[in-house]
């Protein structure tokens, strides 16, 4: 880590503008395709050389974690808004469908959930997607919307079929119908 990213240290304006674009670029090529970007891409597109990229992220996995946690913390967030709605059951699968729609559009996002925490903060933050979920999920199973035997983990892996599901729909052009089964298996049998 160099001094210009220490903890406490604040960047200079030219630093933090392209820490900045070099997100930017980041946020997009890993949205299209994941880790398997190629970091001299990632500085082409922020218009800054390999080295800048560096300077501030010393991997590229570095700096895919920084573009998904930022992602994730936005998806913990809108778990956290959707526990406070009056309709438990509605805001659970109105979540459940949206993080299914918005991950498939970001491959970094199907990525991460898809991984099992091999970066500390990315572990952390998988928690705190957990906990999250949990809450919804319980809430909805409280109102008897969502069967009660389905486990936080079970449901974070019926969100990565999902989104498997979802993107292979996409791919082929067609609508996911098979994403109406998946949500009826959630709902309590009889």
């Amino acid at each position: 880590m160099t001094t210009e990213n220490a903890p406490g240290k604040r960047l200079r304006a030219d630093a933090q503008r392209n820490r900045e674009r070099v997100l930017a670029a980041a946020q997009e090529l890993f949205a299209a395709e994941g880790l398997a970007v190629p970091l001299d891409d990632i500085a082409r597109r922020a218009g800054v050389g390999p080295g800048t990229v560096y300077r501030h992220f010393p991997t590229k996995e570095a700096l895919f974690e920084a573009v998904v946690a930022e992602r994730i913390r936005a998806m913990i967030e809108e778990a956290r808004d959707q526990a406070k709605a009056d309709d438990a059951g509605q805001a659970f699968f109105d979540y459940f469908q949206r993080v299914i729609e918005y991950a498939a559009l970001n491959k970094d996002i199907c990525d991460a959930l898809e991984s099992t925490g091999q970066q500390p903060k990315a572990a952390c933050l998988e928690s705190d997607f957990d906990d999250a979920l949990g809450i919804l999920l319980e809430r909805a199973q409280q109102a008897g919307a969502v069967r009660a035997d389905l486990t936080t983990a079970e449901a974070r892996s019926l969100i990565v079929g999902g989104l498997n599901m979802h993107r292979r729909a996409v791919a082929e052009q067609r609508p996911a119908s098979e994403l109406a089964v998946l949500y009826a298996g959630l709902r309590p049998l009889g």
